[in-house]
C-alpha cells in the first residue's frame, strides 16, 4: 500500500523563541524567503505524497492562510505587472491538498498525531515534523518512502549524536539489516539519563507510520514531562510488528532551536540561486573581523 498522507504537527507554543513567536507561528519563521513550514510542505510533495494534514491550534491560522489563494493579494500583484511574484504565490496554493485539524489540548506529540486519526484513516502514512528541516540531493521523505516500499512496515529517521547529546533525543536500538543505512529497532527510549543506552542512533522529526498506531496511542499514559509521548506509542509498535530506523542522507537542522535555526539560514542561503555568491563574500568579509 502506497503512502499518501502527510501529517505535520504544528500546534507547539514556539515558547523557545520567545517574544518572536508571540504572535506569528514559529513555523512562519523564514528561512532566507520563505517560512520553515514550506520547505517541509515542499519536500512532502516532492516525494510524492498526495494530502497534507496539518495539526494546528488557537493562533496558527497564519499557517493555513500562507498556503490559501487570497484573491486580494493577486489582484494587487496583477495590477502591479509582477507576474512572476504572482505566479510564484499561485504555485504555493496549489502546492497540494491541505486539510486541517485542531488539536485542543496541548498532551503532547503522541496526541497531536492520535488527534489526525479520522482523516488519516487504516492505511500508513508519514509524519515530519513543523520545525525538522533536511538539506539533501534526494528529499528525505523520498528515501524513507522507497524503503517503505520495501519493507512494508514503520520507518523512524535517525541520525547518530555525540554521547553527551543521547539525553536530548529519543534513542534507538537497534541491530543492523542488510539494507545500507537500515537498522531493525529493539528498543526506544524518551531522552536516556547518561549511562543508560549505548546506541547513538537519535530520532528526527521525519516517520512512516502504520495505522496501528493509533489504538496504540488511544491507550497510551503520559510519560516524560506529562505528555504523551509518541516514542512511547512507537516501542508498543516496534512489539507487535517489525518497525526500521533509516539513516537518511542529508544534513538536518533543528529550526526550532535558536542556533539550528542560524544554522540553517546559512545553509540554505548558500545555496540559494541569487543569493549564495554575494552572502559567501559576505561571510568571508564577517570570518576577518573575527
Amino acid at each position: 500500500m502506497d503512502v499518501r498522507k502527510a501529517v505535520i504537527p504544528v500546534a507547539g507554543l514556539g515558547t523557545r523563541f520567545l517574544p518572536a513567536t508571540k504572535a506569528i507561528p514559529k513555523e512562519m519563521l523564514t528561512i532566507v524567503d520563505r517560512p520553515t513550514i514550506q520547505y517541509i510542505v515542499e519536500e512532502v510533495v516532492a516525494s510524492g505524497i498526495e494530502q497534507i494534514i496539518f495539526v494546528t491550534s488557537e493562533g496558527k491560522s497564519a499557517i493555513e492562510n500562507h498556503f490559501d489563494y487570497n484573491y486580494e493579494l493577486d489582484h494587487v500583484l496583477k495590477e502591479k505587472n509582477k507576474t512572476l511574484l504572482g505566479k510564484e504565490l499561485d504555485m504555493i496554493s496549489n502546492l497540494i491538498d491541505i486539510v486541517s485539524v485542531r488539536q485542543k489540548k496541548p498532551l503532547g506529540l503522541g496526541h497531536a498525531i492520535w488527534t489526525a486519526r479520522h482523516i488519516v484513516g487504516a492505511e500508513p502514512f508519514m509524519v515530519c515534523l513543523g520545525d525538522d528541516l533536511v538539506s539533501s540531493e534526494v528529499p528525505c521523505a523520498w528515501q524513507m518512502l522507497e524503503l517503505f516500499r520495501e519493507v512494508g512496515e514503520s520507518i523512524v529517521a535517525v541520525q547518530r549524536v555525540p554521547p553527551n547529546q543521547t539525553f536530548q533525543y529519543g534513542i534507538v536500538e537497534g541491530i543492523e539489516n542488510d539494507r545500507e543505512r537500515t537498522h531493525r529497532v529493539k528498543r526506544m527510549v524518551e531522552k536516556p539519563a547518561p549511562g543508560t543506552t549505548d546506541s547513538d542512533l537519535a530520532i528526527i522529526g521525519r516517520y512512516i507510520l502504520m495505522p496501528d498506531i493509533f489504538e496504540i496511542l488511544s491507550g497510551t499514559t503520559p510519560g516524560h514531562g506529562g505528555e504523551i509521548q509518541l516514542t512511547d506509542a512507537l516501542l508498543a509498535l516496534s512489539m507487535k510488528r517489525k518497525m526500521y530506523a533509516y539513516e537518511f542522507e542529508g544534513t538536518r537542522f533543528d529550526a526550532g532551536d535558536k542556533f539550528g535555526y542560524l544554522q540553517a539560514i546559512v545553509a540554505y542561503a548558500l545555496r540559494h540561486d541569487e543569493l549564495a555568491e554575494p552572502f559567501k563574500e559576505h561571510l568571508r568579509e564577517v570570518v576577518k573581523t573575527l
